[in-house]
């Protein structure tokens, strides 16, 4: 699994290329097909954003979460991430049990 994190007007810290990576661990662990992740993390006015892109075998799946605080967007946005990935594999469980 690669991951890409990048920063949009907003240099990218090693603490926060930890924490990112630390939580995108987590998902991982619903889901283990996973080929490549791109976060982008950014500053908009008032606003801290996430988003990420996750290429898996079969479909691609995209998330943004916006919040004052940094770690609070990153959050939002693994928990969004974490339920298309269980959407995703419950529905190729239940393709593969028909």
């Amino acid at each position: 699994m690669q991951i890409n994190i990048s920063g949009h007007h907003l240099d990218v810290t090693e603490a926060i290329r930890q924490y990112s990576t630390d939580k995108l661990s987590k998902i991982k662990h619903h889901f283990d097909q996973l080929i490549n992740i791109n976060m982008i993390l950014g500053i908009e006015k008032n606003l801290q954003i996430a988003e990420a892109t996750i290429h898996v075998s079969g479909a691609e799946l995209f998330a943004k979460a916006e919040s004052p605080d940094m770690y609070a967007s990153i959050d939002l946005l693994i928990n969004k991430l974490d339920a298309q990935i269980r959407k995703h594999k419950e529905k190729l469980n239940d393709h593969r049990k028909n």
